[in-house]
């Protein structure tokens, strides 16, 4: 049977080949220590699934929730922005409750894409991204830049060889895969440009707790004006180890939430109401919570830059997110990202995910997560460094086992 339109549109998934051959490994008993998935491995936090508890024994909660996100943590988020931000929100028409980042990602897609439109978006990038808008019927216009005075012009090229002119700019800092950062000046910058060009600023905030060396990463609605062309979604699954809850944020522009929200009431009711209720009473916390995810990671980060680096793979210190982009060393970046994440399964036990799996432009990196303790980080970079000095001096001859296959 032939594919369908929509399917065929999407390239092979490159992770799966990755996780293949972690199940094939693990299967043979090897212990493999996986750093490619961003899964955070922290309990939630206990007084969070308290609260779930105890919602929902009461029965008038198993019924249908609201898809919007019921009023308590719809104006939870909106004090959250006040507080953290200085950005105002009406938690009526400015706030709206997706499943995750993701969710609110594909399904503003589907709300404002007309076949053909043109988006810009980062490359590399997390790929709902990319897809959401390939998925309903758009064209993806890569943007190889990063967050500084290039940047501008970039996208003035984007709309200089596009036709039509791009209906949106994608914006991802603290990024997923690359861990850069924004500057506030970056984004009034880009809220101008956007605004005096008529495009749409759709921007994922999922990392904005997960930052290091004391410098909090800002919010693109923070430059006045912004709202008028802006929406910013963010998750609590990385800030409050709540992955599997399921719960996420769009806020911003009155038109583009409400087409969001049209979308969705035909789509779903929402997540589970004690669910719902679980995620205000964690926004309203004393953000006592979010500084002991935020410690654990960045004890991570040091011991992974640490010991990798004695290992001989020297890894730039992200500033921000649960992650580490990579460079491949340089003896085995001919072989490009998947290869080498191949090798790494095989001959050290250890998984990342492979910089191509997040646009062409990540071949010469891995993205390394911060999702093993303290002790398992220093055992990868153990099996790491014993790979190198095995096969660093001759990488043509290390050939991953699904060659022979």
């Amino acid at each position: 049977m032939e594919e369908f339109h929509k399917v065929r549109r999407l390239p092979p998934y490159v992770f799966e080949q990755v996780n293949r051959l972690k199940a094939s490994a693990r299967s043979r008993g090897a212990d493999i220590i996986d750093l490619g998935m961003g899964n955070p491995d922290l309990p939630t936090p206990k007084a969070i699934v308290d609260k779930l508890c105890e919602v929902v024994r009461d029965p008038r909660t198993h019924r249908y929730s609201s898809s919007r996100g019921i009023p308590g943590l719809r104006r939870a988020q909106a004090n959250y922005y006040q507080r953290r931000f200085g950005v105002k929100l009406n938690p009526d028409t400015q706030v709206v409750a997706t499943l995750g980042s993701k969710e609110g990602f594909a399904n503003m897609a589907q709300a404002i894409t007309a076949p053909g439109d043109v988006i810009l978006c980062p490359n590399p990038t997390y790929p709902i991204h990319a897809f959401g808008f390939i998925m309903s019927g758009g064209v993806i216009r890569s943007l190889q830049v990063e967050p500084d005075d290039g940047f501008i012009p970039a996208v003035e090229r984007g709309i200089r060889h596009s036709i039509p002119k791009p209906l949106a700019l994608i914006l991802n800092y603290p990024s997923n895969p690359t861990a850069l950062v924004a500057s506030l000046d970056f984004y009034k910058d880009v809220v101008a440009f956007a605004k005096k060009n008529d495009i749409i600023i759709l921007s994922d905030l999922a990392y904005s707790e997960i930052y290091f060396d004391g410098n909090p990463p800002p919010s693109v609605l923070q430059v006045p004006g912004a709202m008028d062309v802006c929406v910013e979604f963010t998750s609590m699954s990385k800030t409050f180890s709540m992955p599997g809850w399921r719960m996420g944020f769009a806020v911003g522009n009155e038109r583009l939430i409400s087409a969001l929200t049209r979308v969705k009431s035909y789509l779903d009711y929402g997540a589970f109401t004690p669910i719902q209720v679980a995620a205000a009473h964690a926004l309203n916390g004393d953000g006592a919570d979010i500084e002991e995810v935020r410690d654990v990671y960045h004890k991570r980060r040091d011991v992974m830059v640490d010991s990798f680096g004695r290992a001989g793979w020297t890894i730039p210190a992200p500033a921000a997110s649960m992650f580490a982009w990579a460079p491949i060393p340089e003896p085995f970046r001919h072989l490009g990202s998947l290869e080498f994440s191949k090798l790494l399964i095989e001959h050290a036990d250890v998984a990342v995910a492979p910089g191509v799996g997040f646009g062409e432009h990540g071949d010469d990196y891995v993205r390394v997560a911060l999702v093993e303790n303290e002790h398992r980080i220093r055992q990868a970079a153990r099996n790491i460094k014993k790979f190198l000095a095995t096969t660093a001096k001759q990488p043509n001859n290390v050939v991953p086992l699904a060659a022979h296959r």
